[in-house]
């Protein structure tokens, strides 16, 4: 399995509790009621997301014989 480093934003809501975003991830977004919550909840969204990204684009693949695959690193700030 390979890690990837994200930022994960937490804010105070209004309401009371916080919400929890990544910045690279658009649509990673939560809420709970202690950081801890939402931070698992954060991590699982995650996951979510960048799952759904490989199997929608498994299955857009036309032909997987012609297609390479290989790692790539990315050095951000």
């Amino acid at each position: 399995m390979t890690e990837l480093t994200l930022t994960a934003i937490y804010e105070e809501a209004e309401e009371g509790g916080y919400i929890g975003y990544i910045a690279e991830l658009p649509g990673a977004n939560t809420q709970g009621e202690t950081l801890e919550e939402v931070r698992k909840n954060l991590a699982e969204a995650a996951q979510n997301i960048l799952e759904a990204n490989r199997e929608a684009t498994e299955k857009r693949l036309a032909d997987p014989a012609k297609v390479r695959r290989e790692a790539l690193t990315v050095h951000a700030a």
